[in-house]
């Protein structure tokens, strides 16, 4: 027996959940809902900690770096969920947050067995993306003990890196490779060692708020408006249309001229109806203020 797992909270018999196969269907969801209900507390917890990673990547993602989530399973999975919504949301490049999985998209679809303890591919996996130490790395791992994570975590490390670690255990073998450890501890899982669960669960909470708190504070919202979408299909130009009325108080008619003068950009429709500035010199302060549209318009009251 591996002492090492056999000692996981995540790997514990939950007792709250003994006789779950012997409970009727609103039994069992009211179990499991009592359960994910745990969830919060245990991220809430370890906002010391995931505000120690948002200040670093909020750092590096301003000066030109970019971060990499790294997993397996679920974890891997979580990454690549949390990384794909970052353009659509934030208007970032694709290459800004990256999410990786161990086996990489098949795994996605399919459970890839054996590639969680493939050290040498973690390894392989960080000299592909070319990481340097304008980068971060997060690996996900819920039992910490991923070689995979573990392994391309020491790697980054190793090239200057920063290295944020997300697991739901304390003490974990990854935090020894972290400068930031993150450790929502749910406890036992109802069904156990099913760590899609509430640790699951928590992580994609966690995961949310390093990207979302490393946006706004890279001025990628307007309030909390996210200005930056690009109206690429039906919901989101009556979306962005919807945002440039919010912002600027003007009429839907109004907002989806400027929308059309901004190359469909809403951040630019705004900056445009609250200065009166055409496309090219709204962008052109917008850029002075790397992006960041309260700081603009700002700067252009103070100007005029």
């Amino acid at each position: 027996m591996n002492e090492y797992l056999a000692g996981l909270t995540t790997e514990e018999i939950n007792q709250d959940t003994l006789m779950i196969d012997d409970s009727t269907t609103e039994q069992i969801l009211r179990l499991l809902n009592q359960e994910d209900a745990k969830v919060p507390a245990a991220v809430a917890a370890e906002i010391p900690q995931i505000m120690k990673a948002v200040e670093i990547l909020h750092h590096l993602l301003g000066n030109g770096g970019r971060m990499f989530y790294i997993g397996a399973g679920t974890s891997g999975r979580l990454g690549v969920l949390d990384a794909s919504e970052c353009p659509p949301t934030f208007g970032v490049d694709p290459l800004l947050v990256q999410g990786h999985i161990a086996g990489g998209d098949l795994a996605l679809r399919l459970a890839v067995e054996g590639f969680e303890d493939n050290a040498e591919e973690g390894i392989a996996l960080i000299e592909r993306c070319g990481v340097t130490n304008k980068d971060a790395v997060i690996g996900i791992s819920a039992s910490g003990s991923a070689n995979f994570v573990i392994a391309g975590l020491k790697k980054a490390r190793e090239l200057g890196a920063a290295t944020i670690g997300v697991v739901n255990n304390k003490n974990s073998r990854i935090e020894d490779v972290c400068d930031v450890c993150i450790a929502p501890v749910v406890g036992p899982e109802a069904i156990a060692g099913s760590t899609r669960l509430k640790a699951g669960t928590a992580q994609k909470l966690v995961l949310n708020m390093l990207t979302t708190c490393s946006m706004v504070k890279l001025g990628k919202t307007y309030n909390n408006l996210m200005v930056d979408l690009k109206a690429s299909n039906n919901k989101l130009n009556d979306r962005s249309i919807r945002i440039i009325q919010t912002a600027t108080g003007t009429d839907a008619g109004t907002a989806a001229k400027y929308l059309e003068k901004a190359s469909m950009s809403c951040k630019l429709a705004i900056m445009m109806i609250k200065t009166s500035l055409e496309a090219e010199d709204a962008k052109r302060a917008l850029d002075l203020s790397g992006g960041n549209l309260k700081a603009a318009i700002r700067n252009f009251s103070r100007v005029v």
